[in-house]
């Protein structure tokens, strides 16, 4: 791939996350600046989607990215930012103030991660033991407004915990993000997954689920940093 396709799939992808509609091309030129016109872009996001990178909704003239283009995005693109002061705090404060068992701990980091995620977090103490929160965030993003979507979401909550537990021993601790196809809960969302060993041997599963076109950035340093807390 070119570098100014390779740079205009970032855009879209960016673009995307954060509006969550197709992205056009004059979009592109006044947000970025670009010394291309309109229609050069609409030929290069043609070029694109013939490579299977992006596609289009409907009649929209504008583009989204598929999951070959998103995971282009993480391989080329993705940085896992620097958390603020402000959600580091929040987080001390949760480990700090609490001190009873992990489990207790890791209920009550999920909440908080759910809300500063604004996604679903689950967590697997073991394949039989699974908690999650924030399921109406997934509920409330543009991408699931549909009635069918609603319905597979649905059956979703049915088996999350058959699915949580089946992937328990799957997962390592590194940080991985897995999108539609490779996502075992849902075709049609991201997560992003990983493992911690606690000192007394015990295992536990954290993953934050999304919509395909979450900020991977931002809930990878998330996971990185409850992490990087319950180290200490």
């Amino acid at each position: 791939m070119k570098e100014r396709e390779k740079n205009l799939l970032n855009y879209i992808i960016k673009e995307h996350i954060r509006t969550a509609e197709p992205v056009g091309s004059d979009l592109l030129v006044e947000r970025y600046n670009l010394k291309m016109s309109p229609a050069t872009i609409r030929g290069e996001m043609a070029e694109l989607e013939k490579s299977g990178y992006l596609t289009h909704p409907y009649t929209s003239a504008g583009r989204i990215p598929t999951e070959k283009g998103y995971y282009f995005y993480l391989e080329n693109h993705l940085k896992v930012n620097e958390l603020s002061e402000k959600v580091k705090n929040i987080l001390k404060r949760i480990r700090k103030q609490t001190k009873k068992s992990p489990q207790f701990l890791l209920k009550e980091m999920a909440k908080a991660l759910a809300e500063l995620s604004e996604e679903t977090v689950l967590v697997a103490f073991s394949p039989e033991e699974t908690y999650f929160s924030g399921f109406s965030h997934l509920f409330n993003q543009p991408e699931f407004g549909e009635p069918n979507l609603v319905r597979h979401f649905s059956q979703i909550i049915d088996n999350f915990d058959e699915e949580a537990g089946r992937i328990f021993n799957q997962v390592d601790e590194e940080i991985k993000i897995l999108i539609g196809n490779k996502n075992p809960f849902s075709n049609k969302c991201s997560v992003v997954i990983t493992k911690y060993h606690f000192s007394n041997n015990s295992n536990v599963v954290i993953g934050i689920l999304g919509p395909m076109r979450m900020d991977y950035e931002n809930n990878a340093a998330l996971l990185k940093y409850i992490k990087d807390l319950l180290n200490n």
